[in-house]
């Protein structure tokens, strides 16, 4: 099967899709999923997405084409986090064929597939790459480049903390009275996330956020903390013998410092829905839509020889 092969699927179909995977339905054309009203190519359509952005071009940039033709007419587009085989699959399934996603789609950064050399997992997922004809596109230095930053401004708009920044540091949160009991509530709440990995007591005073969604290394979370000094550090993933560790000794020296790790999947997710909007009066008539690709993780915890499974 081909890209050509790929039908609109009926609109009553995309709602019960939608409605099960998690689907943002902003940009979607009634009576057509995927309908619009001007022919682009998928190649055209990113050279407009990085014109938007102030900075461009980046050189030396992981936001390249990691699959497939782009010369091809666009018919929709998905975006999401990771370019899973089950986004990949949910994405053809609505006749999309053009996935912009904002991590690795080949598990390394720059994608590199050398090492991966007669991987049967690797083999399978570019089948199913070729098979439906998607094209996949990596989103992640240029959203991250925007002004403000398209992630923060996704997480920030999802949680309803925009009043509580200042323009130009936008990942600097001030929310008064509030505890490390109340924001891990709120943040599961509203993003939607069945459980976090925290260093923290409900009472915590937490006043002052230090918000970094993804992975941004040990050393740029150290180096924040120590300049901010802030009363929580929530981010997406850590190295636990980095981050983790200097929170732990902070807290035992008397600083008064908690964690909360959100997993970076889901903490960078309210960015890639923030994306839909943003892209709908630079690509008017394309429909747009967002799968989330959701965290890989189980949570289980052993309580009296039972399985507690919050996220069920």
């Amino acid at each position: 099967m081909t890209s050509k092969d790929i039908s609109p699927v009926s609109r009553r179909k995309f709602i019960s899709l939608a409605a099960t995977a998690g689907v943002s339905m902003a940009g979607i054309v009634p009576g057509n999923a995927f309908a619009h009203t001007k022919n682009i190519t998928i190649r055209e359509a990113i050279d407009i997405i990085i014109k938007s952005i102030p900075v461009a071009p980046i050189d030396n940039t992981v936001d390249t084409v990691k699959a497939g033709n782009p010369d091809q007419v666009l018919k929709g587009i998905v975006t999401t986090t990771f370019a899973t085989i089950e986004v990949i699959e949910k994405a053809a399934a609505l006749g999309a064929n053009f996935i912009i996603a904002h991590e690795p789609t080949f598990y390394n950064h720059r994608d590199d597939t050398d090492w991966l050399d007669q991987d049967k997992v690797l083999e399978y997922k570019q089948q199913l790459i070729q098979k439906t004809g998607i094209v996949i596109w990596r989103f992640h230095d240029y959203w991250h480049s925007d002004m403000p930053d398209g992630v923060l401004t996704g997480v920030l708009r999802m949680l309803d903390w925009q009043r509580f920044t200042t323009p130009g540091k936008e990942n600097i949160v001030h929310i008064a009275g509030a505890t490390f009991g109340s924001v891990l509530k709120e943040v599961k709440q509203k993003l939607k996330i069945p459980f976090v990995k925290a260093i923290g007591m409900p009472g915590d005073s937490c006043e002052k956020i230090l918000l970094m969604p993804g992975a941004e290394g040990g050393r740029a979370q150290i180096t924040a903390i120590e300049k901010e000094q802030p009363g929580l550090l929530i981010c997406g993933e850590l190295q636990e013998w980095e981050t983790s560790e200097y929170i732990r000794d902070a807290r035992r020296k008397g600083d008064k410092i908690s964690l909360m790790v959100l997993g970076h999947s889901v903490s960078e997710e309210p960015g890639m829905v923030w994306l839909v909007s943003w892209l709908k009066p630079k690509l008017p008539g394309i429909a747009v839509t967002h799968i989330a690709s959701r965290s890989p993780f189980t949570w289980y915890s052993f309580l009296k020889d039972k399985i507690d499974r919050p996220d069920q």
